[in-house]
């Protein structure tokens, strides 16, 4: 039978499309080879990428999700820096999607929008830009910004355009999972190599991962995500038993990080599991707002962190891990000493300008003279420009107190209402999947107590991708289909 006019017309179409996609493969890689210019052979990528932009960009949403276990950091001129591939697809992906809401925003459910957690994240972002405009080096905070836009865009609101159902949700999980799980194996089997040396993590974790505390970050706030899609499957099956493995391999390889906020983290994550179940929140966000007052107070009245200046010559890099656990608590150990050495620096930028800050993303360029030598350990120089390793403390620095209690506001706002979405789910899959978002987003509190790593892809998009599912599940008011 004769194919009618209109079908064979697009099977003509999509011929020369695959011919024309073919030449330019062909022509990008014999260009890459002749010119030594590798990177023309991604071409084809791009125009690939674009025309997935256009003709259904979910696709390429979910490519970004793959994508981020498996980036790496490139250095570009200039002192500048980027994660490939994830970068480019972020602000690509942001750029569609703004394109997406001026096209179709009247067709568009504005409850998402104007979620209170939603209206909260923008005032903390909005309090961003002023302080950007009032930084001491604009044109750095003017990057941070950028970079904040680009994943509030992309990992929040597009986010809570696609990841709705339960559907959603679980190739949400399958696609970030199968990429970790892949990193996971391959830095175990080089980490063997080595004997599982303490000494040796950092080596065997490239081109995936910058240190081993992002490498264990990534998969402590996964273990309890793994923990709760099990209940997806039922006992018995391939699916549920290569999960249970998973989990067990996971564990193995979060110990061989040797990386201390990691054991923690799971611990916190536990504590806050219980906290919800007996609905406890206000009462334990109480607990920790009164602790963390009053331990400032403490160190501050008559200058008491003096008398917890560490010894210099004691507070040294250990390459035992059994020997660097007995010198954190001994204060010996200098990457703890370390960020206590500018957590002093950061009270004392705090004194000087305490409501508008130094601008995002300043802390580094303007510590070094509120610095106290008491507290000086062997790596003060900072020839690698690290940050403060603590979130809170980075944001009172450099968006000053109003920029903290927005921070505050919001994280309080994110895990009441996740006790609340819990508590009004009926089944034990709605709150399972209320779960698997609020303790992921509790082990990434817990590294930021330390840590300040919002601004990096590994951990910062599950930051803003979690707490659009939590949106999204108390908008359902019920169950997840």
């Amino acid at each position: 039978m004769a194919a009618s006019p209109g079908t064979g017309g697009t099977a003509d179409a999509s011929r020369v499309q695959f011919r024309i996609f073919g030449g330019v493969v062909l022509l990008s890689l014999f260009a890459g080879l002749v010119t030594d210019w590798y990177f023309l052979a991604g071409i084809p990528l791009v125009l690939l990428g674009a025309y997935l932009a256009v003709v259904d960009f979910r696709m390429l949403f979910f490519l970004l999700l793959f994508c981020i276990p498996l980036s790496t950091e490139v250095a570009l001129p200039n002192g500048f820096g980027t994660d490939l591939p994830t970068e480019p697809l972020i602000i690509g992906l942001m750029l569609v999607y703004l394109l997406y809401v001026l096209k179709e925003g009247r067709r568009m459910s504005q409850d998402f929008f104007r979620h209170p957690l939603t209206l909260i994240l923008l005032l903390h972002i909005g309090w961003i830009y002023i302080t950007t405009i009032t930084s001491d080096l604009v044109l750095v905070s003017v990057k941070f910004s950028l970079a904040k836009t680009w994943y509030l865009v992309t990992f929040y609101f597009m986010a809570g355009s696609l990841l709705k159902t339960r559907k959603d949700l679980e190739l949400f999980f399958w696609t970030i999972f199968s990429s970790l799980f892949f990193t996971v194996l391959v830095v175990m089997v080089r980490h063997a190599a080595y004997g599982f040396s303490f000494a040796d993590i950092h080596r065997v974790l490239h081109p995936f991962q910058r240190n081993h505390v992002n490498y264990a970050a990534d998969i402590a706030l996964f273990v309890p995500v793994v923990w709760l899609a099990r209940g997806w499957y039922q006992r018995g099956t391939l699916t549920r038993d290569f999960l249970n493995a998973a989990i067990v391999i996971m564990l193995v390889a979060l110990y061989f990080t040797y990386t201390r906020a990691a054991f923690i983290s799971l611990f916190i994550a536990v504590g806050v599991y219980w906290v919800i179940r007996l609905r406890l929140m206000r009462y334990a966000l109480a607990a920790a707002a009164v602790a963390g007052v009053a331990g400032a107070v403490y160190l501050v009245r008559h200058n008491n962190y003096l008398d917890y200046a560490p010894d210099y010559d004691k507070t040294i890099t250990h390459t035992n891990f059994d020997n660097l656990l007995e010198a954190t608590y001994k204060m010996e150990d200098i990457s703890t000493m370390e960020r206590v050495y500018r957590w002093v620096a950061a009270g004392h930028m705090v004194r000087a300008q305490p409501w508008m800050g130094y601008g995002p993303g300043n802390f580094v360029n303007f510590y070094k003279p509120y610095t106290v030598k008491s507290f000086r350990t062997y790596v003060s120089r900072n020839e690698e420009l690290s940050g403060i390793h603590s979130y809170f403390l980075m944001t009172l620095v450099e968006q000053g107190a109003p920029g903290l209690l927005l921070f505050l506001l919001l994280s309080a706002a994110i895990f009441l209402y996740g006790e609340r979405v819990y508590h009004r789910q009926t089944t034990p899959d709605g709150k399972r999947l209320v779960l698997i978002s609020i303790l992921c987003l509790a082990v990434i509190y817990a590294f930021l107590l330390i840590n300040d790593m919002i601004e990096t892809d590994k951990v910062g998009s599950f930051f803003f991708l979690c707490t659009a599912i939590l949106v999204n599940l108390d908008l359902k008011k019920n169950e997840v289909n």
